[in-house]
């Protein structure tokens, strides 16, 4: 009996076709998944990636809360379109502390996994309150009322204990001086050592330009963030994983 006769017994009788679709599920899930219990981390570690600064973490808050990552991904993949247009390929350890990920499925706008740093904080309050008055295909809703809503650090802490229980690092001293570090974030005339201390690389200023502290300011600063911590000048990627 040949290859095709016996894939003609398979497709004749649905029980036998369950019976080895399961199997072959079975061997696949197996291999994959049985090394991991062998494994003590999946996630290389990489130097600069830290858990988000109090005001971040708000401000990641409030692109969750508009469903930005509906429209959004944030993971470039390591094809040569992707690389050229985003930037380098995203790294598991970029996305360690993220509850929930913002990987994403669809892009109708761009990745943002490094739209840190592209533009100056005007652009973003610009494209935030008018998308089309940047870019004029921009099908993005108005997100303008972010610079009337003020913000206070009220749940900061709480948020960040919340953070911890599912695995990221915040320690005592991060959740006592939550308050302060959120405030302070966009204080350029504050005493913001201590934040830059236990955040390397957090940028302290106004972000939206005004004087009030608000969702504007925290949504700024997340995008700001994004894809700046790795120095991938530096990056070499270890070969024995």
């Amino acid at each position: 009996m040949g290859i095709l006769d016996r894939h003609k017994v398979l497709e004749k009788n649905a029980t036998l076709l369950l019976v080895c679709s399961l199997g072959v599920v079975t061997i696949g899930g197996i291999v994959e998944i049985a090394p991991l219990f062998y494994l003590e981390n999946t996630i290389e570690d990489v130097e600069g990636v830290r858990p988000y600064s109090p005001l971040e973490l708000t401000g990641r808050e409030i692109y969750i809360r508009e469903g930005c990552y509906v429209c959004h991904s944030q993971m470039i993949r390591p094809m040569r379109d992707e690389v050229e247009r985003y930037g380098h390929y995203s790294l598991a350890a970029e996305s360690m502390y993220d509850h929930p990920f913002q990987w994403g499925s669809k892009r109708t706008g761009p990745d943002l996994a490094r739209v840190g740093g592209r533009y100056s904080d005007e652009w973003h309050v610009d494209h935030l309150v008018d998308p089309e008055a940047v870019v004029p295909e921009s099908v993005m809703p108005k997100y303008s009322f972010l610079l009337n809503r003020e913000i206070e650090p009220t749940y900061i802490t709480d948020l960040m204990k919340t953070h911890r229980m599912v695995g990221v690092p915040y320690s005592d001293e991060m959740i006592e001086s939550a308050e302060a570090d959120f405030l302070v974030q966009v204080d350029p005339f504050g005493d913001s050592a201590g934040l830059v201390e236990r955040y390397p690389g957090a940028q302290v200023r106004n972000f939206d330009g005004q004087p009030e502290l608000t969702e504007m300011d925290a949504l700024i600063a997340y995008l700001q963030m994004l894809g700046t911590l790795v120095d991938f000048s530096t990056f070499t990627p270890d070969a024995s994983r």
